[in-house]
Protein backbone atom coordinates (compact mmCIF):
# COMPACT_ATOMS: atom_id res chain seq x y z
CA UNK A 1 0.00 0.00 0.00
CA UNK A 2 1.25 3.60 -1.13
CA UNK A 3 2.56 5.40 2.10
CA UNK A 4 -0.47 8.23 3.35
CA UNK A 5 -1.02 11.75 1.75
CA UNK A 6 -3.78 13.45 3.18
CA UNK A 7 -3.44 14.65 6.61
CA UNK A 8 -5.43 16.69 9.21
CA UNK A 9 -3.52 18.52 11.97
CA UNK A 10 -5.87 19.51 15.63
CA UNK A 11 -3.72 21.43 18.26
CA UNK A 12 -2.30 23.24 15.13
CA UNK A 13 -0.40 25.89 17.19
CA UNK A 14 3.04 27.88 17.36
CA UNK A 15 4.78 25.05 19.22
CA UNK A 16 4.39 21.65 17.56
CA UNK A 17 1.14 21.28 15.81
CA UNK A 18 1.79 24.11 13.54
CA UNK A 19 5.25 22.81 12.55
CA UNK A 20 3.95 19.30 12.32
CA UNK A 21 1.35 20.93 9.52
CA UNK A 22 4.53 23.55 7.64
CA UNK A 23 7.00 19.77 7.45
CA UNK A 24 3.86 18.00 5.80
CA UNK A 25 3.22 20.48 3.34
CA UNK A 26 6.79 21.10 2.51
CA UNK A 27 6.68 17.19 1.66
CA UNK A 28 3.88 17.98 -0.62
CA UNK A 29 0.72 16.76 1.03
CA UNK A 30 -2.66 17.57 1.05
CA UNK A 31 -3.63 19.34 4.86
CA UNK A 32 -5.93 20.36 6.99
CA UNK A 33 -5.42 22.64 9.90
CA UNK A 34 -8.65 21.75 12.04
CA UNK A 35 -8.74 25.28 14.61
CA UNK A 36 -10.91 25.79 17.33
CA UNK A 37 -13.20 29.41 16.04
CA UNK A 38 -11.33 30.97 19.20
CA UNK A 39 -7.87 30.23 18.34
CA UNK A 40 -4.82 33.05 17.25
CA UNK A 41 -3.47 30.34 15.81
CA UNK A 42 -5.72 30.90 12.48
CA UNK A 43 -3.23 33.81 11.25
CA UNK A 44 0.10 31.90 12.04
CA UNK A 45 2.40 31.37 9.43
CA UNK A 46 3.34 28.14 9.96
CA UNK A 47 -0.06 27.13 8.34
CA UNK A 48 0.48 28.59 4.77
CA UNK A 49 -0.24 26.24 2.18
CA UNK A 50 -2.64 24.35 4.32
CA UNK A 51 -6.83 24.80 4.45
CA UNK A 52 -8.01 25.95 7.48
CA UNK A 53 -10.85 24.17 8.59
CA UNK A 54 -12.36 25.78 12.04
CA UNK A 55 -14.37 23.67 14.54
CA UNK A 56 -15.65 22.73 18.11
CA UNK A 57 -13.61 19.93 18.63
CA UNK A 58 -16.65 18.37 20.91
CA UNK A 59 -19.07 18.91 17.43
CA UNK A 60 -18.12 14.94 16.41
CA UNK A 61 -20.71 15.36 13.03
CA UNK A 62 -19.20 18.68 12.14
CA UNK A 63 -15.19 16.97 12.74
CA UNK A 64 -16.25 13.99 10.73
CA UNK A 65 -17.61 15.86 7.34
CA UNK A 66 -14.80 18.23 7.50
CA UNK A 67 -12.36 15.37 7.57
CA UNK A 68 -14.59 13.61 4.98
CA UNK A 69 -14.71 16.53 2.96
CA UNK A 70 -10.64 16.65 2.51
CA UNK A 71 -10.85 12.95 2.59
CA UNK A 72 -8.39 12.32 5.36
CA UNK A 73 -6.40 9.32 5.95
CA UNK A 74 -4.54 10.07 9.03
CA UNK A 75 -5.48 12.33 12.14
CA UNK A 76 -2.49 13.94 14.20
CA UNK A 77 -3.66 15.64 17.62
CA UNK A 78 -0.91 17.87 19.19
CA UNK A 79 -3.57 19.19 21.61
CA UNK A 80 -1.45 20.39 25.11
CA UNK A 81 -1.92 18.06 28.32
CA UNK A 82 -4.83 20.18 29.31
CA UNK A 83 -7.05 19.62 26.41
CA UNK A 84 -6.81 16.04 25.91
CA UNK A 85 -10.23 15.31 26.85
CA UNK A 86 -11.02 16.27 23.81
CA UNK A 87 -8.61 13.07 22.03
CA UNK A 88 -12.39 11.07 22.10
CA UNK A 89 -14.38 13.21 20.22
CA UNK A 90 -12.03 13.52 17.64
CA UNK A 91 -11.18 9.85 17.63
CA UNK A 92 -15.00 9.07 17.63
CA UNK A 93 -15.40 11.53 14.26
CA UNK A 94 -12.24 10.04 13.06
CA UNK A 95 -14.11 6.71 13.05
CA UNK A 96 -17.12 8.12 11.63
CA UNK A 97 -15.06 9.78 8.57
CA UNK A 98 -13.57 6.37 7.76
CA UNK A 99 -9.71 7.68 8.82
CA UNK A 100 -7.22 5.00 8.64
CA UNK A 101 -4.66 5.93 11.40
CA UNK A 102 -4.55 7.96 14.73
CA UNK A 103 -0.83 9.95 15.52
CA UNK A 104 -2.19 11.23 19.49
CA UNK A 105 -0.68 13.87 21.29
CA UNK A 106 2.56 12.12 22.54
CA UNK A 107 5.26 13.83 21.56
CA UNK A 108 7.23 13.43 25.22
CA UNK A 109 8.19 10.73 27.61
CA UNK A 110 6.72 7.26 26.70
CA UNK A 111 3.85 5.94 28.28
CA UNK A 112 2.73 2.79 27.02
CA UNK A 113 2.79 1.10 30.76
CA UNK A 114 2.83 3.51 32.66
CA UNK A 115 0.95 3.80 36.01
CA UNK A 116 1.45 7.71 36.68
CA UNK A 117 -1.32 10.17 35.87
CA UNK A 118 0.36 12.22 32.97
CA UNK A 119 0.98 8.52 31.18
CA UNK A 120 -2.48 6.78 31.85
CA UNK A 121 -4.26 9.60 30.67
CA UNK A 122 -2.44 8.54 27.24
CA UNK A 123 -2.37 5.23 27.84
CA UNK A 124 -6.16 5.02 28.08
CA UNK A 125 -6.69 7.09 24.98
CA UNK A 126 -4.50 4.55 23.08
CA UNK A 127 -6.44 2.14 24.07
CA UNK A 128 -9.82 3.87 23.46
CA UNK A 129 -8.70 4.14 19.63
CA UNK A 130 -7.86 0.14 19.75
CA UNK A 131 -11.61 -0.61 21.03
CA UNK A 132 -12.85 1.82 18.02
CA UNK A 133 -10.67 -0.53 15.29
CA UNK A 134 -7.99 2.73 14.59
CA UNK A 135 -4.44 1.85 14.26
CA UNK A 136 -2.69 4.30 16.54
CA UNK A 137 1.41 5.32 16.14
CA UNK A 138 3.01 7.22 19.25
CA UNK A 139 6.09 8.94 18.84
CA UNK A 140 8.30 9.45 22.00
CA UNK A 141 10.63 12.48 21.97
CA UNK A 142 12.23 13.25 25.03
CA UNK A 143 11.45 16.97 26.51
CA UNK A 144 11.60 19.73 23.31
CA UNK A 145 14.60 21.25 23.52
CA UNK A 146 13.35 24.69 23.42
CA UNK A 147 11.42 24.00 26.90
CA UNK A 148 14.99 23.44 29.37
CA UNK A 149 14.74 27.22 29.68
CA UNK A 150 11.39 27.47 31.33
CA UNK A 151 11.82 24.24 33.40
CA UNK A 152 15.62 25.42 34.93
CA UNK A 153 14.45 29.28 35.92
CA UNK A 154 16.92 30.59 33.16
CA UNK A 155 14.91 33.48 32.57
CA UNK A 156 15.65 34.33 36.77
CA UNK A 157 19.17 34.14 36.14
CA UNK A 158 20.13 30.88 37.45
CA UNK A 159 19.61 27.16 36.52
CA UNK A 160 18.24 25.20 38.62
CA UNK A 161 18.19 21.61 39.24
CA UNK A 162 16.19 19.52 41.57
CA UNK A 163 18.23 16.78 42.52
CA UNK A 164 21.71 15.52 41.70
CA UNK A 165 20.50 16.50 38.01
CA UNK A 166 23.41 13.52 36.53
CA UNK A 167 20.12 11.40 35.30
CA UNK A 168 20.54 11.10 30.92
CA UNK A 169 17.20 12.49 29.79
CA UNK A 170 16.05 12.80 25.83
CA UNK A 171 15.62 15.79 24.42
CA UNK A 172 14.36 16.95 20.69
CA UNK A 173 14.35 20.53 19.17
CA UNK A 174 10.97 20.93 17.79
CA UNK A 175 11.54 21.27 14.29
CA UNK A 176 13.17 17.56 14.37
CA UNK A 177 10.02 16.24 16.23
CA UNK A 178 7.54 17.45 13.35
CA UNK A 179 10.10 16.99 10.19
CA UNK A 180 9.96 13.53 11.62
CA UNK A 181 6.50 13.06 12.31
CA UNK A 182 6.11 14.43 8.65
CA UNK A 183 8.63 11.99 6.77
CA UNK A 184 7.88 8.79 8.37
CA UNK A 185 3.99 9.39 7.77
CA UNK A 186 5.00 10.24 4.24
CA UNK A 187 7.26 7.73 3.14
CA UNK A 188 6.69 4.40 5.41
CA UNK A 189 4.22 2.29 4.16
CA UNK A 190 1.05 1.99 6.48
CA UNK A 191 2.26 -1.40 7.87
CA UNK A 192 4.98 -0.05 9.31
CA UNK A 193 3.24 3.13 10.97
CA UNK A 194 -0.24 1.03 12.34
CA UNK A 195 -0.32 0.30 16.09
CA UNK A 196 3.49 1.22 16.44
CA UNK A 197 5.46 3.26 18.46
CA UNK A 198 8.65 5.22 17.21
CA UNK A 199 11.71 6.52 19.71
CA UNK A 200 13.73 8.76 19.22
CA UNK A 201 16.23 11.11 20.80
CA UNK A 202 18.22 14.85 18.91
CA UNK A 203 20.78 14.55 22.16
CA UNK A 204 21.13 12.64 25.24
CA UNK A 205 22.01 14.85 27.92
CA UNK A 206 21.51 15.76 31.61
CA UNK A 207 20.71 18.75 33.48
CA UNK A 208 24.10 19.52 34.91
CA UNK A 209 25.86 18.78 31.29
CA UNK A 210 23.11 21.51 29.79
CA UNK A 211 23.64 23.83 33.13
CA UNK A 212 27.03 23.90 32.14
CA UNK A 213 26.72 25.00 28.40
CA UNK A 214 24.80 27.85 29.98
CA UNK A 215 27.72 29.19 32.67
CA UNK A 216 30.71 28.66 29.98
CA UNK A 217 28.22 30.40 27.08
CA UNK A 218 26.37 33.06 29.66
CA UNK A 219 27.16 32.60 32.87
CA UNK A 220 24.36 31.44 34.04
CA UNK A 221 25.78 29.40 37.26
CA UNK A 222 24.21 25.80 37.86
CA UNK A 223 22.22 25.82 41.49
CA UNK A 224 20.96 22.73 43.07
CA UNK A 225 18.33 23.27 45.22
CA UNK A 226 15.70 20.71 47.25
CA UNK A 227 12.51 23.05 45.95
CA UNK A 228 11.62 25.01 42.99
CA UNK A 229 10.38 28.79 43.24
CA UNK A 230 6.54 28.86 44.07
CA UNK A 231 4.54 28.26 41.31
CA UNK A 232 6.88 25.66 39.34
CA UNK A 233 4.15 22.70 39.50
CA UNK A 234 5.13 21.26 36.09
CA UNK A 235 8.58 21.89 36.41
CA UNK A 236 8.65 20.22 39.74
CA UNK A 237 6.59 17.44 38.34
CA UNK A 238 9.33 16.99 35.64
CA UNK A 239 12.24 17.64 36.84
CA UNK A 240 11.45 15.19 39.38
CA UNK A 241 10.95 12.70 37.09
CA UNK A 242 13.85 13.23 35.35
CA UNK A 243 15.96 12.62 38.09
CA UNK A 244 14.28 9.19 38.30
CA UNK A 245 15.76 8.87 34.57
CA UNK A 246 12.22 8.97 33.15
CA UNK A 247 12.59 11.08 30.98
CA UNK A 248 14.44 9.21 28.63
CA UNK A 249 12.98 8.16 25.23
CA UNK A 250 14.23 4.58 26.27
CA UNK A 251 12.24 4.29 29.53
CA UNK A 252 10.28 1.11 30.16
CA UNK A 253 7.11 1.68 31.62
CA UNK A 254 7.15 -2.38 32.27
CA UNK A 255 10.23 -2.81 33.56
CA UNK A 256 10.52 0.29 35.34
CA UNK A 257 13.66 1.04 34.25
CA UNK A 258 15.83 3.10 31.10
CA UNK A 259 16.91 0.88 28.18
CA UNK A 260 19.61 3.69 26.77
CA UNK A 261 19.67 1.92 23.66
CA UNK A 262 15.79 1.77 22.24
CA UNK A 263 15.92 5.86 23.41
CA UNK A 264 16.90 6.95 19.66
CA UNK A 265 16.16 3.42 18.33
CA UNK A 266 13.64 5.51 15.88
CA UNK A 267 16.13 7.41 14.53
CA UNK A 268 17.11 5.48 11.82
CA UNK A 269 13.71 5.75 10.25
CA UNK A 270 14.63 9.29 8.91
CA UNK A 271 18.18 8.39 6.95
CA UNK A 272 20.45 10.96 6.62
CA UNK A 273 18.88 13.50 8.70
CA UNK A 274 21.39 15.45 11.01
CA UNK A 275 19.68 15.97 14.60
CA UNK A 276 19.65 19.21 16.40
CA UNK A 277 21.83 19.61 19.01
CA UNK A 278 20.82 21.52 22.40
CA UNK A 279 23.99 23.97 22.23
CA UNK A 280 22.81 24.66 18.71
CA UNK A 281 18.62 24.71 19.54
CA UNK A 282 19.81 27.30 22.50
CA UNK A 283 22.55 29.01 20.89
CA UNK A 284 25.31 28.23 23.86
Amino acid sequence: MSPYTSFAVAGAGPTIGGRIVKALVEQGASVVALIRPSSASISSPLLEGAKIATADYADVKAVASILRENKTQVVISALAYGALSSQSTLADAAKEAGVKLFVPSEFGMPTEGGKAAHTVTKSQFADYLKSLGIPSLRIYTGMFMEFIPQFTGVDLGKFLVLGKGDASFSTTALDDVAGFTAHVLTTLPPAKLHDTSFRVEGERTSFNKVGALYTASKNITVEHVTSLPEGYVKQTLLQGLFEQGRGSSGWDNYADKDVPENANSGNAAWPGHQWKTVREVLEL
